[in-house]
This record gives structure tokens, C-alpha cells and sequence, in this order.
């Protein structure tokens, strides 16, 4: 699939690997709409890759579609790339054994909501504008690439609305793929493992603490850089044979209970 001269989406492009993927996009010809609601970031990022800030609230449809309207006046929107969503550890019970210290169902929800819900809410209306794109030759229309995790097959302890909500977003590849082959948009989603992104701060204790994790990763011992998520997923969007893929990118790491 051809990148120059087209449009694309990137949810959570203010930092880590939403970023490197805009500028990834970017620099193949593409004209990026950075999505996010960093309001200070996001409009810097899109100055850097030559593209527009959205500010834009993933469960929102009407944020989306404006952020897809957005893109579809640069040019033809043929790639999405799903990088929005939070994270959260907690343990499902309490340790006195209380109903209140029971694991928060709003936050579980929250967690669902922006990570699982809010992916497929940009999905289905990436696709739906997607569909009136003129085919190529393979009578494609686009590609979506989404952001699950390892955690979504090796959950830790805590991890139960994390998990659940990247598990969701692994589940729904195939049969989004499947529905939206009448119009020749394909979807492949990649899991990152420990990937070395603005979450992990900064300074010398970030660096001992990431270095320390990097030591459970098999090879190479270290973590992941957000520029080979990017190219991943470039890869994903311009091979167009792939297509219902979930892909770990992590290293070989199994993650462990704890």
C-alpha cells in the first residue's frame, strides 16, 4: 500500500509510540493528523512532522470523526494507527477482605472504555471513511493497525482491567478484519512488550529502573524503542498482504506473575 500523497491518523501521537509512528508516517510521504489531547504536545508534534493537531477524545465520536475530517482534507485517508489509552495496576480484592476495598468498577469501566471502546470507536469510523476511497489494483481501500499488549496473553498481578481491555482489542482483530474486507480495508493489531517510552520518566533512577527490566527481556536485553513499534507498523500498513495479524513485539519476553 502506497503511503505518499495519502492521509493517516495517529491516536496518541503526543508521545512514545504514537509520536514515532507520526514521524515514521511522515517521513514516507503521508500527511499525519496528530490525535490526541495533549494540547501542548500534540500541536508540537504536528508541527515536526509537517501534519495538523486534533484534539481529540478517542470515546467521542464526534471528536473522531472531526479528527477524520481533518485528515480527509490533506488527502485520501488510507492508514490508522491506534495508540491512545491508559494503564492501571490494582489488585481485584482488598487485603481486609471488605467489599469496599474490592477492585473500583468505575475505573475497570474507565479502562475498558478508553482503551478497548475508544479503539474501535476510531475504527469503525476510520473504516467507515476508508470506504469511500477510490481501490487500488488489490482493491484495497486502507489499513488500521491497533495497539494491544503482552499483556493481553501474559497479564501480571493487578493487571486485571489492563489486561482485559488489550485482550479485547487482540479479540476483535479478526473479526473486524473479516467485516471490513467487502471494502478493502485490512486490520492488524501489534502487542509491545517493554518498550522505552515517556512513562518510565526520566533522570538516573529511570534509567537504573528500565535497565533492571530490560535484564528479563531474552535478546536483546534491553527495552524496546518506540521507532520499531513504528516500524512495525509501517510495515503492517504497507504490506498488503497482512492482514487479521496480532504480532508480539517484545523481544521474546514472557512476562511473569510479578
Amino acid at each position: 500500500m502506497e503511503l505518499r500523497g495519502t492521509s493517516a491518523i495517529v491516536t496518541g501521537a503526543a508521545s512514545g509510540l504514537g509520536e514515532a509512528t507520526a514521524h515514521a508516517l511522515a517521513a514516507r510521504g503521508a500527511r499525519v493528523v496528530v490525535a490526541d489531547l495533549n494540547d501542548t504536545r500534540g500541536p508540537e508534534v504536528a508541527s515536526a512532522v509537517g501534519g495538523v493537531y486534533a484534539h481529540c477524545d478517542v470515546t467521542s465520536t464526534d471528536q473522531v470523526i472531526a479528527a477524520l475530517e481533518q485528515a480527509r482534507g490533506l488527502a485520501p485517508l488510507w492508514s490508522v494507527v491506534n495508540c491512545a489509552g491508559i494503564g492501571w495496576a490494582t489488585r481485584t480484592i482488598g487485603k481486609d477482605g471488605e467489599y469496599a476495598s474490592a477492585h473500583d468498577l468505575d475505573l475497570y469501566r474507565k479502562v475498558i472504555e478508553i482503551n478497548l471502546v475508544g479503539t474501535f470507536n476510531v475504527c469503525r469510523l476510520g473504516a467507515t471513511a476508508m470506504s469511500h476511497n477510490d481501490p487500488d489494483p488489490d482493491g484495497q481501500r486502507g489499513a488500521i493497525v491497533n495497539t494491544a499488549s503482552v499483556a493481553a496473553e501474559d497479564g501480571q498481578i493487578g493487571q486485571v482491567a489492563y489486561s482485559s481491555s488489550k485482550g479485547g482489542i487482540v479479540g476483535l482483530t479478526l473479526p473486524l478484519a473479516r467485516d471490513l474486507a467487502v471494502v478493502g480495508v485490512r486490520v492488524n493489531c501489534i502487542l509491545p512488550g517493554l518498550i522505552d517510552t515517556p512513562i518510565y520518566g526520566s533522570g538516573p533512577q529511570s534509567e537504573e529502573f528500565k535497565a533492571h527490566l530490560g535484564q528479563g527481556v531474552l535478546f536483546p536485553k534491553r527495552l524496546g524503542h518506540a521507532t520499531e513499534y513504528a516500524s512495525l507498523a509501517l510495515e503492517l500498513l504497507t504490506n498488503s498482504y497482512m492482514n487479521a495479524e496480532s504480532i508480539r513485539l517484545d523481544a521474546g519476553i514472557r512476562m511473569q506473575p510479578k
